[in-house]
């Protein structure tokens, strides 16, 4: 028996932090950018039902090897020395499309949108993914805001009529 099928999210990191003004604006500081890249991904995956990794590119790492980490529901991959995000991604979709599997890649790469195309899998522009993070993050602030605005006290002496109420609230009183 084959477990439900999850959609997965694979997420060209250090594209989407250059291509997002939002976090673009902390190239200087780029771990507080994949931090930040890390939360608002991890809401949205969940809000999604989305099982989401995000690859960052660490083939400039003298020495570097591949690690993987689960961070707030979801992983993070750096690559290995010599390796690009962008081949480790098309390795991934391609293994998980051959499993049956429903693969949205997240990157403005041209040449990787096309590949992921080929092996099968859906592509995301990170332009078009922030503009779905933003609709996203909307219907939840709705959501949370109507709950509590729609919380009312249902107070006993709000539905009795006031003879009642009054005669009651004396009791309670003492009179």
């Amino acid at each position: 028996m084959k477990l439900a099928r999850q959609d997965h999210l694979l997420v060209d990191g250090y594209n989407v932090i250059n291509a997002w003004p939002e976090l673009n604006i902390f190239k200087d500081n780029l771990e507080f950018a994949r931090d930040r890249l890390v939360d608002i991904m991890a809401h949205y995956g969940a809000f999604k039902d989305y099982q989401v990794i995000i690859v960052f590119d660490a083939h400039f790492v003298v020495g570097g090897e591949m690690h993987r980490q689960v961070v707030k529901g979801l992983s993070v991959i750096y690559t290995e020395e010599g390796e690009t995000a962008d081949s480790c991604i098309e390795k991934m979709a391609y293994m998980l499309v051959r499993q049956g599997e429903a693969v949205y890649v997240a990157t403005s790469d041209g040449a990787e949108q096309m590949l992921v195309l080929g092996i099968g899998a859906y592509r995301i522009s990170a332009r078009e993914l922030l503009k779905d993070v933003k609709r996203v993050n909307k219907v939840i602030n709705e959501r949370f805001t109507e709950n509590t605005q729609n919380y009312h006290r249902h107070e006993l002496e709000s539905r009795l009529n006031g003879d009642i109420a009054k005669r009651l609230n004396d009791i309670r009183r003492g009179r």
